[in-house]
């Protein structure tokens, strides 16, 4: 009897012991997630977060999916997106999965079509990652919480080299998802998926890991010069991951996001097993960019490469078969100018080992232009290292701020969209507020105020600025707005383009 005491105490001792160590990597975890978003708030909450499954983790072996299940679904979105028919041919060639633009809409040519899939709240200012297959070719973006609220959302950026987008609805103090390492994902590890598939709101499947690092080959298209630069590496995992499931949350058991999930690998576009999703680790670094330069800042070695197989080993007369070879150096580039040869077989980026591809294309595609890497390479048998400076598609070492559109400035007004307190304060389904106006407006010419809430163009409801610069910059003839006033008296205008 005394025995098994003592077995208790020390499983119980084990358990504080555990339980305080979580607590503590959970304020370092808390650190790092508000250095990315650099919001009091937000790590708050992540804190909060990190206590909630502070238990979970405790348990390593056991991996309780309900906990996680209840962190995790108030984070992931469901998207609904309306296409025109002219961008329909477009939109088909930029879905290269097939996964959500067939799903329950079948219309006939020329007749606008919808689409659906997932989001992940990554802030609690509501702005939220999804593919940009999602959202490609999209004229309306509808955004549906986890609780059933409604949100017109905006697309700030997209990737189609990563197959992710950024968009922003208007709401504060939302639950977002905390963010993991994906460098530190280990194959055999339990994950989580949730999205929305067959327009099944808040789905959740579980999995394990299968492989990293998996290319599929579904980015690069032959008649975009631009997809050569397409980065895949790809969390491969077992959990049931159907249409709708795309731009949804891949997380660990406790909790963390890992990746954004993409693709399925099926001959019949249902789930046979395999589904693929992009690392967090890679998402971070596109959502900074986009956010920072209104585009992703990609920095290149400049080298023609392919996997070291068994095949080539015996060709090339290498001793192992390991690495990365060179094919070819590009001339000018910044492998070129850093002394890699042709034939050499890359082996580490910044010490850590590579060994396809896939994992070398990660590695560097996580790093800026002017940013320096550690490149280890093996030349006639001899170990070496570089120090690389990377460049940008066109030989640059600087960055370079896109200048963003301002979608929000149509005819020579500003628009804002209106959250939805002030929505529900007007008694109104969507609209967006005229925040200024120029003397050469034709709203101005029109009578219309500075203040005016926008509901309908022709008729039309509209819920974002990107709806009514659509609707507007395209439009000729006599044209019919309807809104708020600033006093809140309803609003009638007519004017012509």
């Amino acid at each position: 009897m005394e025995l098994k005491l003592n077995n208790i105490e020390k499983t119980n001792m084990k358990k504080v012991l555990t339980l305080l160590l979580v607590a503590g990597l959970g304020g370092l975890a808390a650190v790092g997630i508000t250095n990315f978003f650099d919001k009091k708030s937000d790590a708050t909450f992540t804190q909060n977060y990190l206590a909630k499954y502070a238990s979970i983790a405790a348990e390593p072996d056991r991996p309780d999916f309900v906990a996680v299940a209840e962190l995790a679904t108030p984070t992931v979105v469901h998207i609904i997106t309306t296409i025109d028919p002219k961008s329909n041919e477009e939109s088909m060639q930029g879905d290269p999965y097939g996964f959500f633009k067939d799903f329950g809409f079948r219309m006939e040519p020329n007749v606008p079509r919808g689409g659906s899939g997932s989001g992940v709240i990554i802030t609690s200012d509501g702005y939220i990652v999804t593919n940009n297959h999602v959202v490609d070719g999209a004229s309306k973006i509808k955004v549906i919480l986890n609780d059933k609220r409604e949100y017109s959302a905006e697309l700030l950026g997209k990737d189609r080299n990563t197959d992710l987008a950024l968009l922003k609805i208007e709401e504060k103090n939302l639950p977002f998802a905390v963010q993991g390492n994906s460098d530190e994902v280990k194959v055999g590890q339990w994950v989580l998926a949730v999205g929305n598939p067959f327009n099944l709101t808040s789905t959740v499947t579980a999995g394990i890991v299968s492989a990293k690092g998996r290319g599929l080959n579904l980015l690069r298209d032959p008649r975009n010069p631009e997809t050569q630069y397409a980065i895949e590496a790809f969390i491969q995992t077992d959990a049931a991951v159907n249409p709708g499931n795309s731009g949804g949350a891949l997380l660990s058991s406790d909790g963390k996001l890992i990746g954004i999930n993409a693709a399925i690998a099926s001959e019949t576009g249902q789930f046979a097993g395999y589904s693929f999703a992009i690392p967090v680790n890679l998402m971070k670094k596109v959502v900074d960019d986009l956010l920072k330069y209104g585009e992703v800042q990609r920095g290149l070695l400049g080298v023609q490469i392919q996997d070291v197989t068994s095949e080539l080993a015996d060709k090339e007369g290498l001793s192992e078969v390991k690495g990365v070879f060179v094919a070819k150096v590009t001339e000018n580039s910044a492998a070129e100018s850093a002394g890699l040869k042709d034939k050499d077989i890359i082996v580490a980026i910044d010490d850590e080992k590579v060994n396809t591809t896939n994992e070398l294309q990660e590695k560097v595609g996580k790093k800026s232009p002017g940013d320096k890497v550690k490149v280890g390479i093996i030349r006639s048998g001899k170990n070496m290292d570089f120090v690389v400076t990377l460049k940008s598609k066109d030989g640059k070492t600087t960055l370079t701020k896109t200048e963003k559109v301002e979608t929000n400035k149509v005819l020579g007004c500003e628009f804002e969209t209106i959250g939805r307190d002030e929505r529900l304060k007007l008694k109104i389904a969507s609209g967006v507020k005229l925040k200024s106006l120029s003397d050469k407006s034709a709203l101005k010419k029109a009578g219309i105020p500075v203040g005016f809430v926008l509901t309908h163009i022709d008729k039309v409801p509209v819920g974002s600025v990107s709806e009514v610069k659509n609707s507007l910059e395209n439009k000729k003839g006599i044209v019919f707005l309807v809104g708020i006033n600033p006093n809140g008296s309803k609003g009638y205008y007519g004017f012509e383009l």
